[in-house]
């Protein structure tokens, strides 16, 4: 029986090779989150599992995006990086047809989906919630990804000065879809080339996330705190400080207008972004002069990978409506990001 592209009885083969606990696979739903990969939440042996695996139309580097994936999970155990803990990996793409992973189920929640009765009821709570990611980064950038076997786990020589050449080839790369009239985006050229005017001269090597925003956590059901970071199919070796970026560029205003996708309601009581750049400086021995840099390379790098799903719509090969809005929020992170060079 297969179900969401998972050979439920190849899937029970491998487990029982594996050595992991026997019994009918059960109770079998697909989760949400995300756009593109599938997560399935089974009971089997008496435990709870959870399953990731590239989306069916897999894309060339699917299978090394979930070897990738298993392989921080399971550095990061032990580590005080809220995430979801590797229970088994499958490399081998001939199982499933696809590499894939197991993982504990999360009991959490996502906020951009709904805030539960807790958390609606007191902006004390949210305010601490918007706390509780910066202090999700800060950890993760002071993992010693050395001593955690994550030494060759991306290229840190040269990082900040391969980002804005690797993108702009990336937003080329879509002109040999057909239908794609090319990145009609204001002001892409302009803020790549801003970015190599003010790249940073330095930065200290860490491990980031590499999407790191609202939707791509889970939150505890019963506190503020983070249950897990989740989704780290771009996490590698780099600049962390993308990261705080990352979470700048895509944060609501303070009126609570959405950034792009992402949005919670209600929005009252969520820490301002500079009480989350404050709260990050608490945290770390890394600068920050040069913030405003990486929020703009933030915008910069998303909005031309959320123009792939456009690209692939005006193709034929994703959702036309998903792929207009995502292409309506890469305009409004170009606007933002030339808004904030303006600022200085």
């Amino acid at each position: 029986m297969s179900t969401h592209g998972v050979d439920l009885l190849r899937l029970a083969e491998w487990m029982d090779a594996t050595g992991l606990p026997r019994g009918p696979i059960e109770g079998v739903t697909r989760l949400g989150g995300g756009t593109q990969n599938v997560l399935l939440r089974f009971e089997r042996g008496g435990l709870a599992w959870v399953l990731r695996r590239p989306p069916l139309h897999k894309r060339g580097n699917s299978d090394e995006t979930m070897r990738r994936e298993a392989r921080v999970l399971a550095a990061l155990e032990g580590s005080g990086v809220p995430h979801p803990r590797l229970l088994a990996a499958c490399p081998d793409e001939s199982v499933l047809g696809a590499a894939f992973y197991l993982m504990e189920p999360i009991r959490g929640f996502n906020a951009t989906v709904g805030l539960p009765p807790l958390h609606t009821s007191d902006p004390a709570i949210r305010h601490a919630m918007g706390l509780a990611m910066v202090d999700g980064i800060s950890a993760l950038g002071r993992v010693d990804y050395e001593s955690v076997g994550l030494a060759d786990f991306g290229r840190p020589e040269g990082y900040l000065e391969r980002q804005v050449a690797r993108w702009r080839r990336q937003l080329d790369g879509y002109a040999s879809l057909p239908g794609y009239p090319g990145p009609e985006i204001p002001g892409v050229a302009a803020v790549g080339d801003w970015l190599d005017r003010h790249r940073p001269a330095s930065f200290t090597p860490g491990l980031l996330h590499g999407d790191y925003h609202l939707a791509n956590v889970l939150f505890d059901l019963d506190s503020p705190r983070l249950a897990a970071i989740v989704d780290w199919e771009l996490s590698t070796i780099g600049d962390p400080l993308l990261d705080l970026g990352w979470l700048l560029a895509t944060w609501p205003d303070a009126d609570g207008t959405r950034a792009g996708t992402i949005g919670v309601q209600p929005w009252e009581g969520f820490p301002s972004a500079p009480d989350l750049v404050a709260r990050y400086r608490e945290q770390t021995t890394r600068g920050l002069d040069a913030l405003p840099w990486y929020e703009v390379l933030a915008c910069y790098k998303l909005g031309i990978i959320l123009e792939g799903t456009h690209a692939r719509a005006c193709a034929g090969q994703a959702d036309k409506a998903v792929g207009d809005a995502l292409h309506a929020t890469t305009l409004g992170l170009f606007d933002r990001a030339q808004r904030r060079i303006a600022a200085g």
